[in-house]
């Protein structure tokens, strides 16, 4: 009944959780939902005034398919800035969110039988897009090197029909900040064995500790030539339902983006539009700085609700707004004794005995993680939290007594 290539992929993992948490919440549970990936924010008010000033205007009419040459010209100066690189309009597109610009990526440089090397674990919509493209997602785990691909790995299984690499940092789910070396290491090796860099940096202003971000393109100014940059404004202002999202990419790139987006969803709203060149324009970074400073007061209280951990490593968190569980200590002595239990039977746990929902790493290609966000108001963060503790330290003692049960 339905195309083929359905059966490839299922509806996003992060959606389903939300899925079941609002359920349960619908059911008259009292929910803290841990599973978003945005900040609870007020609108900046730059960008308010934008969208009202272009409302009162009545700018209702298409833009050019690729967004406003005045708002391109803007992040075309931003991202000049970011990389320290000079930057045309010409190699700028706005998209529908982040995930369009990927997918308009996926689209224009994936044939079938291409491999496209992702490490694990990757936000789900990376190989889901990869497969819509035809092409074969590749994944190497990270999980042994604190969520941060060595070289050797990603060398390891590029092949003839290896395509591109998707770089993902600050990594969600897992926090991680690449460092410059791994970065310089993955442009040298794009550069020796022609292959893309798409390059995702939409968390990239949230570092944490001394971690920075670094666009690889800065690094290695070399690589560009095959470096495509996406990026949105979903989380660096707390935008996500207004859909706004850009590339940056060699102009031919660009221009195929155009054609295919003239026939999907062709421009991006008008309203969202204006309002992000308005802030562009007029911002004096002070909503940025009280986002970050938000999040790192969350980040700072969640991490020492989550020092009661036990037999669950504390998560570094070192860029995003995510912590990252790695639950194989609670779930190998399950596998020990016959029990084949993965992060989706802990997630099931804390919605039922807790009534906190998380994402399940299987949703990331990582059947022991936990995806908790910390983005949310921090009344609830603390609480909900708590509970996450109570319940992990529950299923550790749980496991002890059945380990010396099974040893007397």
């Amino acid at each position: 009944m339905l195309a083929r290539r359905m059966s490839l992929f299922d509806s996003s993992g992060t959606a389903a959780a939300r899925a079941a948490a609002n359920a349960a919440a619908d059911a008259g549970m009292e929910i803290v939902d841990l599973t978003a990936g945005e900040i609870w924010s007020d609108l900046a008010p730059t960008i308010r005034d934008g969208a009202i000033e272009a409302i009162r205007q009545g700018l209702n009419r298409y833009t050019d398919t690729i967004g406003l040459m005045e708002l391109r010209e803007a992040l075309a100066r931003k991202v000049s800035v970011e990389t320290g690189q000079l930057w045309r309009a010409d190699e700028l597109a706005v998209t529908n969110g982040a995930k369009q610009a990927l997918f308009n990526v996926a689209m224009t440089l994936i044939n079938p039988g291409d491999q496209v090397i992702i490490p694990a674990p990757y936000w789900t919509t990376f190989p889901a897009q990869v497969q819509i493209a035809g092409g074969t997602p590749v994944h190497i785990d990270t999980r042994g090197n604190g969520y941060v691909p060595r070289i050797d790995d990603i060398q390891r299984v590029i092949t003839p029909m290896t395509r591109a690499i998707v770089v993902n940092t600050p990594a969600n789910p897992s926090g991680a900040v690449y460092d410059a070396e791994t970065l310089s290491g993955i442009a040298q090796l794009a550069i020796e064995r022609d292959l893309w860099i798409i390059f995702d940096e939409c968390y990239g202003p949230f570092t944490h500790d001394g971690h920075r971000h670094h666009p690889v393109v800065s690094l290695a100014p070399e690589v560009r030539a095959r470096t495509v940059i996406v990026n949105a404004f979903s989380k660096s202002l707390a935008l996500t339902g207004w859909r706004i999202g850009y590339l940056a990419a060699p102009k031919e790139l660009i221009s195929a983006v155009k054609a295919l987006q003239s026939h999907t969803t062709s421009n991006p709203n008008v309203v969202a539009q204006h309002a992000v060149l308005h802030h562009l324009r007029e911002g004096d970074g002070a909503f940025e700085a009280r986002l970050k400073g938000q999040l790192t007061a969350a980040r700072q209280a969640g991490l020492t609700a989550l020092s009661e951990l036990q037999r669950v490593p504390i998560p570094e968190a070192q860029g995003g707004f995510y912590f990252y569980l790695d639950l194989s200590g609670l779930l190998r002595p399950t596998l020990a004794n016959g029990r084949a239990r993965t992060a989706d039977d802990i997630v099931a746990a804390l919605l039922a005995q807790a009534g906190v929902a998380g994402v399940s790493g299987t949703a990331f290609g990582d059947p022991m993680g936990l995806r908790l966000s910390y983005g949310i108001p921090p009344e609830q963060l603390e609480p909900g939290l708590e509970r996450v503790v109570s319940v992990l330290n529950a299923w550790n003692r749980r496991n002890r007594r059945s380990n010396q049960k099974r040893g007397a």
